[in-house]
């Protein structure tokens, strides 16, 4: 049975939003902290979100594969790229990696991430 990386993130996004009415000062941190990590510069935010699918996978985060493969389809990732993501993740993680690898690919099906 596979995951529903949408409602995994859906759900994680609800817990979020609790944090961020009990514990602002964390969360605006984490937001900050986010924003410019992710924005562009000597590497697009393109570039730098198929580094953070490549590490979600090797940590093994379903809630960071989900949220990393949603914003990597609205950045117009193609299947190409984010398939090489996932080689070098299994690449760098081995059998471990290639199981998150695969939960990945059902993400992007899910998130209805382009064909070609």
């Amino acid at each position: 049975m596979s995951k529903d990386y949408i409602a995994i993130t859906r759900d994680i996004s609800n817990g979020i939003k609790t944090l961020r009415k009990d514990i602002p000062d964390v969360m605006q941190g984490f937001s900050a902290m986010a924003g410019a990590a992710t924005k562009d510069g000597a590497l697009s935010k393109k570039v730098k979100e198929l580094v953070a699918l490549g590490i979600a996978i090797s940590t093994r985060c379903d809630g960071c594969i989900g949220f990393h493969t949603e914003a990597l389809i609205k950045l117009g990732c193609t299947k190409a790229e984010f398939e090489e993501t996932l080689g070098l993740a299994v690449y760098m993680g081995g059998g471990p990696s290639l199981m998150y690898a695969g939960d990945a690919m059902a993400a992007w099906e899910q998130f209805g991430g382009p064909e070609a």
